[in-house]
């Protein structure tokens, strides 16, 4: 705070004046963007690490230096656009060189220093070390700058190539440029072309050729260890002699229409300096941080809060261009007056992000669900992972049937329910349930339908099912299929009901127990049953093969063990009541592995951020801790969600525990800082744990305001005393979605005793 002294001197207005300005300077630096570091979990435990990503909210240009991870003291060449936020899926690749062109720039590396590097949402800077250049780049909707700076007086060069198989590029005019790539990715299920219109400033010389790699060490879409490089292709430079200055720009835009809509995106750049486009940047990054501000926690718990709300607009990524777009789903051109979006995972969004869209942007939501439906009409399936040119092979279970109940029954209606519906039910009823698969069912999906439960091998025994070895590293997954279409097949079933579809309503209704079918009484787990219904005994922490997939799936038994979130009434009866229950959820965090880390992590590389054998780096572990909520046990909700926040989410480059897969985790965060949390998506309610901040305040789009004030809140006083809704006692740790809509504010006393919320709270 500045503390300003009223001196009537002249020297002493003056300083004053000189220290009102510094602290005007002070306040506007501290805006809730400002918080935000985009290098927080750049190195990744096992798998993915986060991307340092400037681009503008839920928008199409998305960007960030081409390398493995932060620690990588090397960068390959820096995009003009990423189709996937996590792994370096990118199309048209930049870098700068200095002096000749030849063959090895091509395929050179560029040193760089951390120290110099600058991240934010709406602006990125790097110094390349060897050539002591400056990178700079700020986005747009459909358009991004690159900014360079060369020392004075050499001869300097901006080079252009390609991510994928193949691509062209054509130069009309004194400095435009026109790009087209083919993008060929099969690890993504994507084929498709992209388009760039871009202009060089000054006069620069220009040239194309094509260079030939050694693909004894690369291939298309290699990830997770090492650094794919450019694919041969046609490639481009410009060379600017001596004399020329030092700085030059490279503006652009893409289109996934046609080179000559590029074009028409371009004039979105049309008398836009680079710093007109960074300060429109920062407005947006502003307004969307503005519209949740919090009180009290510490400056990391801000750092750690505000750059997890910025990771939630990564996803989905809105392609329309001047009101069209291209569809990947038809390979069609459409005209729409709504916003199509792409780039979705549903299988873990549908936990949190999608339920955060549904406050803070329920119109927004309803657009990103229309575009569901729109893909749904188009290729005639309902998308799982809808990316840009199609929809990807993604995990098991048809998730998108929760986005939609979840978005229904909290009013959203800007979105064709009917026609949902019907996709909805296509999918479950002749889709195959196969993680990494698409199309339609086979004879496992039959025998599921029939018998209530997914049928599992033996270990060693040989796989016949001709869909199941269509896909290379996949496995049957047997217990997590069937634990999540018991989720999915409540949700169809509420929705059918909410629509008045009382047929498919008593169809699906029975199918969402089929999670007992699975229930083994002896070791009080979920257990595979072979096809003849017998059980296949198992150690639930370590058997499945890789990633358990033979059995569970990227997470252990021990996770799934909870995963039934339609009915965990249900499952608490399975374990004999309320006392077992929560007994079992002691154990989990308190549960050994039983062997070496390295044992561990061999098999289960996905289930990181551990305490016990709960993992927090991966999605299907978010909601558990909440569970303590339906026992007498409340207060452990809080101390879990707080250890959990403190252990595993810190402000730095290690500071994510697992996939963070854009947004899915990083709306746990969210939500958990905040002190509440959507446990069960397609319920409309809000279970409370205990904040990290003393007040936070959301701006709801309908004008109303949504309060949650954490009284004596500190880093030991995090149990909750008494709670109140609107001034009235909170007898239960749930509120609803009308309750936070309706501007609602809820006290909460804090304290240094843990209180059972069910028994003296």
């Amino acid at each position: 705070m500045c503390k300003l002294k009223n001196i009537i001197t002249y020297t002493g207005l003056l300083l004053f004046v000189v220290s009102t300005t510094s602290c005007q300077s002070q306040l506007n630096q501290d805006t809730n963007a400002s918080y935000i570091d985009p290098t927080i979990g750049n190195v990744a435990p096992l798998l993915n690490s986060n991307r340092p990503v400037v681009h503008l909210p839920n928008q199409m240009i998305r960007v960030f230096p081409k390398r493995y991870d932060h620690l990588d003291l090397q960068i390959t060449s820096f995009p003009l656009l990423a189709l996937n936020i996590i792994t370096p899926q990118v199309v048209f690749s930049i870098k700068p060189s200095l002096g000749k062109i030849t063959d090895t720039i091509w395929k050179s590396r560029m040193d760089y220093d951390q120290d110099f590097e600058t991240t934010k949402p709406w602006y990125y800077s790097n110094k390349i070390t060897g050539d002591n250049t400056n990178v700079e780049f700020t986005a747009g909707n459909k358009t991004g700058i690159y900014r360079f700076t060369f020392p004075k007086g050499v001869t300097k060069n901006i080079l252009l190539s390609h991510n994928y198989e193949s691509g062209l590029y054509e130069f009309s005019g004194k400095n435009e440029i026109y790009g087209t790539e083919l993008v060929v990715d099969s690890n993504h299920n994507q084929k498709g072309k992209a388009y760039m219109y871009g202009t060089f400033s000054g006069s620069p010389q220009k040239g194309k050729s094509k260079g030939e790699i050694d693909w004894g060490k690369y291939s298309i879409g290699t990830w997770g260890g090492v650094e794919p490089i450019e694919m041969d292709g046609e490639k481009a430079w410009v060379t600017y002699s001596k004399e020329d200055p030092s700085i030059v720009e490279f503006r652009y835009a893409i289109s996934f229409i046609s080179r000559e809509q590029a074009k028409k995106n371009f004039k979105e750049l049309e008398n836009v300096t680079f710093e007109a486009l960074e300060e429109k940047g920062k407005t947006e990054w502003e307004k969307v941080m503005g519209q949740i501000n919090v009180e009290g926690g510490t400056k990391s718990q801000r750092r750690t809060f505000y750059t997890a709300l910025y990771r939630c607009y990564a996803r989905m990524s809105n392609i329309t261009e001047n009101g069209q777009y291209f569809s990947g789903y038809d390979k069609q051109v459409h005209s729409d007056s709504i916003p199509f979006y792409v780039d979705d995972y549903s299988w873990g969004n549908y936990l949190a992000l999608h339920p955060l869209y549904t406050i803070i942007n329920p119109k927004k939501e309803g657009e990103m669900l229309q575009s569901y439906v729109r893909m749904y009409d188009q290729s005639g399936w309902m998308p799982d992972y809808p990316k840009h040119f199609g929809d990807r092979e993604g995990m098991f279970g048809f998730h998108t049937t929760i986005m939609f109940l979840d978005a229904y029954r909290k009013g959203i209606r800007n979105f064709d329910s009917t026609k949902a519906l019907e996709g909805l039910v296509k999918s479950a009823e002749q889709a195959t349930m196969l993680p990494s698969r698409n199309g339609p069912k086979g004879a496992l999906e039959d025998f599921y339908n029939d018998q209530g439960y997914y049928p599992a091998l033996h270990p060693g025994e040989v796989e016949t099912d001709p869909t199941v070895l269509g896909k290379k590293g996949q496995k049957r997954s047997a217990v997590a299929l069937t634990l999540g279409h018991s989720y999915d097949a409540w949700a169809l079933s509420e929705l059918a009901e909410e629509l008045g579809n009382s047929k498919v309503a008593a169809k699906f209704k029975p199918k969402a127990e089929n999670y007992k079918n699975l229930w083994h009484e002896k070791s009080q787990f979920f257990v595979p049953k072979d096809a003849q219904g017998n059980w296949i005994e198992i150690d639930q922490k370590i058997d499945g093969g890789r990633a358990g997939l033979d059995y569970y799936n990227e997470n252990n038994g021990w996770i799934y063990l909870w995963n039934v979130q339609q009915d965990i009434e249900g499952l608490i009866n399975l374990m004999g009541g309320e006392k077992h229950f929560a007994n079992k959820l002691d154990r989990l965090f308190t549960e050994r592995l039983d062997r070496s880390k390295v044992q561990f992590f061999s098999v289960f590389q996905d289930q990181t951020g551990l305490i016990g054998n709960h993992g927090m780096g991966n999605q299907v572990s978010f909601f558990i801790p909440y569970l303590y909520n339906y026992t007498s046990d409340t207060w452990k909700t809080q101390k879990m969600t707080r250890l959990l926040l403190d252990t595993w989410f810190k402000d730095n480059i290690f500071g994510v525990p697992g996939d963070e897969d854009g947004g899915s985790m990083s709306a746990f965060v969210v939500f958990s800082s905040m002190g509440f949390y959507p446990v069960k998506p397609g319920l409309p309610m809000y279970t409370i744990t205990s904040p990290v901040f003393s007040k936070i305040t959301i701006d709801l789009p309908n004008g109303n305001k949504f309060s949650l004030i954490a009284k004596n809140s500190s880093r030991t006083n995090k149990y909750i005393q008494s709670a109140s809704l609107n001034g009235k006692t909170l007898d239960t740790p749930w509120f609803s979605h009308d309750d936070l809509m309706n501007g609602g504010t809820i006290i909460l006393e804090m304290g240094e005793n843990p209180i059972s919320w069910n028994e003296k709270l």
